[in-house]
């Protein structure tokens, strides 16, 4: 196993640290082998340092001085891991697998430059001109068809291989409307009988970055349909992307930064509650007091806006939902890792799709197994990322479904770029989606339907 050299640098002084801090949540892995069968890369790959077990050895044998984090053998590994977190449930022993690999990340990162790509999304992702600027022409792209049909018409293979997926992820945040139905045929409840719902309380909502920039009729909705359930919405300026990429791909300082902006925003805001749409987002801002924590001016404030933090199926089953009118369309439903695992929510949002008429949902099979998105793992991992995607893609085509519904829109776009390449005829949707055309065929929203 490679040491640390002779005459190798020492850790920054700050990165030792926190090294060392993390040895107790190191600990607790006894090496049990119950993540084996529950990690993808793993289960496709066979090679135990490619097991949470394993890259957990490694970790542990950088905070000991025995591995260099600039080495192969550590980089590689690491990098690899989906960050999925499904080993996380399975552990008997409750370690913390998701902080430490954000750690592993970033010590990587310290010591040796990341990749140009992933320095170039993340660049991108924490700049709001950047983004504004990529999201803009990506919606050009989209509007205009050009996306679609520059996924129809790209070699698979060779160099523009990578810009066929990363179009057909475009292409696939298009807004899927399910089948127009008859309008007439609405639930007879609280939501045709002009009743007024309790009041929830105050309710501020994550915008985001992707979101924001290909996913505003997702956010749209969300909005929509908690009022209709009783939320009092409001607009929280000066928030910004929750830093979750950022996280995940080792860039914790920049991370920090996003979360510092955020737990300023939305506390100065007021709000009872933070509506989140993204599940990867959702489990970011739940965990900004460990991000936080060796901030001591914020961590105090961050834990107290991370329990604040809602998935907005969350909200939405809190409150019912209410019923709306029928919306007649068969869903394949696939679980979001940081949804399931990382949040520990698996009802929520099949309570909300429960709630709409009309609706048959079929649980696709492995649900619980990532569809290879994680952040932007499937644009930087185009081969594994993308086996592990096929692979989804398939479980959702078995179910003969007319779309995929997920609330997360990484996965939206993961799954959706596998459909695209597939030549596949089924959609891609948000759960508050249909409940929101639900709401307007039900004539729920003053001045018209969704939109």
């Amino acid at each position: 196993m490679p040491v640390l050299a002779a005459g190798a640098p020492p850790l920054p002084a700050g990165l030792a640290e926190a090294l060392e801090e993390q040895r107790e949540r190191l600990l607790p892995c006894v090496h049990c082998g119950f993540c084996l069968p529950a990690c993808p890369t793993y289960n496709r790959l066979g090679d135990e340092n490619d097991s949470p077990r394993g890259r957990l050895h490694l970790m542990k044998a950088v905070v000991e001085g025995r591995l260099d984090p600039a080495s192969d053998a550590f980089r590689t590994h690491i990098d690899r891991c989906l960050g999925c977190r499904a080993c996380e449930p399975v552990c008997p022993s409750g370690v913390e697998y998701g902080t430490l690999l954000e750690l592993a990340r970033y010590t990587a990162a310290s010591r040796a430059p990341q990749g140009a790509l992933t320095r170039a999304l993340l660049t991108v992702m924490a700049s709001r001109p950047l983004r504004g600027a990529l999201f803009f022409g990506g919606r050009v792209l989209r509007a205009t068809g050009l996306a679609a049909l520059a996924v129809r018409l790209a070699p698979s293979a060779g160099a523009l291989g990578g810009v066929r997926l990363g179009l057909a992820m475009l292409a696939s945040t298009a807004r899927w409307r399910p089948p127009p139905g008859v309008a007439a045929a609405r639930a007879g409840s609280a939501a045709t009988s002009g009743e007024t719902p309790a009041r929830r309380g105050r309710v501020g909502v994550l915008v985001g970055c992707v979101q924001d920039g290909l996913y505003d009729h997702v956010n749209r909705a969300t909005v929509r349909t908690l009022r209709a359930n009783g939320y009092d919405v409001v607009e929280v300026p000066r928030q910004d992307c929750c830093g979750a990429l950022h996280a995940h791909g080792g860039d914790l300082d920049r991370a920090r930064s996003l979360a510092r902006g955020n737990v300023d925003a939305f506390l100065a805001g007021g709000v009872d509650l933070v509506a989140v749409n993204a599940a990867g987002c959702g489990a970011a801002m739940k965990e900004y007091g460990t991000l936080l924590a060796s901030d001591p001016e914020y961590v105090d404030r961050a834990s107290e806006l991370a329990s604040r933090v809602r998935d907005v199926t969350e909200l939405l089953a809190a409150a019912g939902p209410r019923s709306g009118a029928e919306v007649r369309c068969v869903v394949a439903y696939d679980h979001p890792c940081h949804l399931l695992h990382a949040q520990r929510i698996e009802r929520a949002p099949l309570d909300v799709l429960a709630a709409i008429p009309g609706v048959e949902v079929r649980v696709v099979a492995k649900a619980d197994e990532c569809c290879g998105g994680a952040g932007i793992y499937g644009i930087t991992h185009p081969d594994l990322g993308g086996r592990i995607g096929r692979d989804k893609v398939a479980a959702v085509r078995a179910e003969g479904a007319d779309a995929v519904t997920t609330p997360n829109q990484g996965c939206m776009m993961q799954i959706g770029a596998g459909l695209r390449l597939e030549g596949a005829p089924e959609g891609v949707v948000h759960p508050v989606e249909l409940l929101d055309e639900s709401y307007a065929r039900a004539g729920l929203y003053a001045g018209g339907g969704a939109g």
